[in-house]
């Protein structure tokens, strides 16, 4: 449970237009989508993703690195990993595994003989959208284990693009789609205390020191 008086102290830290901002913000994320990508090598294009999910309102980026160790890029990803929930993953299995249990159907972002185009995609599902990389794409663990697969038209030479252009335009695409219907998309209440609780410890600075100062004060009352 969150603890509100901690939140309402920290908040009052903060000035009224960023706990306003927050909250503004928060309206609009969901994790009836969240983004898996798979042992992408560039780190680049992981953080670019990461900045797609942040700024088209997903909470939650999955990141499989079973055959790359990375870091994040954060001059490409200009602060999101702040605002966006990470989960990484030592194997397809394991990710696949937990998305399944949160209630996501698996879909692979992949062109195949049962895909549907974008603009067909059925967004009232909770849907995993999983990415591979431009040069391999997604592993057959992941097209084994997907419960569909979903491409973006094409009319040109090229028949791919870059994982971070892929993802940019499946998010905004569903993203938008999703805040025009009336699906029950939006975090729940419990959800966006703790965001803001987040949110706010990682918006001050010496928040170590503030909290101990803080719980200090509430011991000896």
């Amino acid at each position: 449970m969150i603890d509100i008086d901690y939140l309402h102290f920290l908040e009052n830290i903060l000035t009224d237009n960023r706990k306003e901002r927050f909250l503004n913000v928060l309206q609009n994320r969901t994790k009836h989508f969240t983004v898996a990508i798979e042992d992408v090598f560039q780190m680049h294009n992981t953080s670019a993703v990461m900045r797609s999910c942040e700024v088209f309102g997903i909470q939650e980026l999955n990141v499989i690195e079973e055959k790359f160790g990375k870091k994040i890029d954060k001059e490409i990803a200009m602060g999101a990993q702040k605002w966006v929930d990470i989960n990484t993953f030592d194997s397809v299995s394991s990710c696949i595994d937990t998305l399944k249990n949160k209630g996501y159907q698996i879909i692979a972002t992949t062109p195949h003989e049962k895909d549907c185009l974008l603009d067909d995609f059925d967004i009232s599902k909770p849907s995993a959208l999983f990415f591979g990389t431009e040069r391999d794409g997604l592993s057959d663990e992941i097209l084994r284990q997907a419960d569909g697969f979903i491409k973006i038209p094409m009319v040109g030479f090229t028949e791919s693009l870059n994982i971070s252009v892929s993802a940019a335009i499946i998010l905004q695409n569903l993203s938008d789609r999703l805040r025009k219907s009336d699906i029950s998309w939006k975090l729940t209440d419990q959800e966006i205390l703790e965001k803001r609780l987040y949110w706010a410890k990682n918006s001050i600075k010496d928040i170590k020191r503030i909290e101990e100062r803080y719980y200090l004060e509430l011991n000896t009352l």
